[in-house]
């Protein structure tokens, strides 16, 4: 159950509603108005009048009768982030490693079932992939997507890992390639994805090897900084052949 509970004789409305967004877990997708029950202690009809203001202002939304943070929770995320400085941390080692690597650095994160540009530095060469911060993009097999599915639940549940960083070519769009890695924080929990995107027709597998050892220390030093564990960190990192 939550340990944010009602207090004795009653709470305030505003009470009830931190009472429900709080009892949203790591790794939960959605819940049933009976698990919000269980965890709250609260009665389904307070549940039900409390989601119905929840979702009008976009923090709760409703999804085949389970309910899911909404859009709002992602926009309050994104000010918290950059609030606590993690645009100050990601931001410069992507420009570094944009002038690297010669292409487009990005980092991304899961919201809304698709992968969210949160950050990018562009290729400085004229051809090149433009990402936009704050564009989405499906949550297909690229490898960033694969990333941010893979390491989902990650360290509570560690399913079978390939070797990374992870290479795809064609996925989203026949004529880009991208290489990323995950990155780690508190708990090594994951923070997003890390992945450099060009051409296929310049970021080839080869060309993707070669450029291999400055991403890796990047994603090092980036989870470093947010908190992970770099014995964990590394253990799957050198999963590589």
């Amino acid at each position: 159950m939550n340990n944010m509970q009602p207090s004795d004789g009653g709470s305030s409305s505003a009470q009830r509603a931190l009472t429900i967004l709080t009892c949203f877990r790591h790794g939960d997708d959605a819940l049933s108005l009976a698990e919000i029950a269980l965890r709250t202690g609260l009665v389904k009809s307070t549940i039900l009048r409390q989601l119905s203001s929840l979702g009008q202002a976009n923090l709760v939304i409703r999804v085949d009768n389970k309910y899911r943070l909404g859009s709002e929770i992602y926009r309050l995320h994104s000010i918290y982030s950059a609030s606590q400085g993690l645009d100050a941390v990601i931001v410069p080692m992507l420009q570094a490693l944009a002038e690297q690597t010669l292409e487009t650095a990005a980092f991304y994160i899961e919201q809304e079932g698709q992968r969210f540009c949160q950050f990018r530095a562009n290729s400085p060469q004229a051809l090149r992939l433009d990402i936009t911060p704050g564009s989405y993009r499906p949550l297909d097999n690229a490898s960033s997507a694969q990333i941010l599915k893979l390491f989902r639940h990650w360290p509570d549940e560690r399913p079978p890992i390939p070797a990374v960083p992870l290479y795809t070519a064609g996925a989203t769009n026949p004529h880009t390639a991208s290489v990323s890695l995950p990155i780690l924080g508190q708990g090594d929990r994951l923070v997003g994805a890390l992945s450099i995107t060009g051409p296929s027709s310049r970021l080839t597998y080869d060309a993707a090897k070669r450029i291999e050892n400055p991403i890796m220390d990047a994603a090092i030093r980036m989870s470093r900084t947010l908190g992970a564990d770099l014995t964990t960190f590394g253990a799957f990192a050198q999963s590589k052949p």
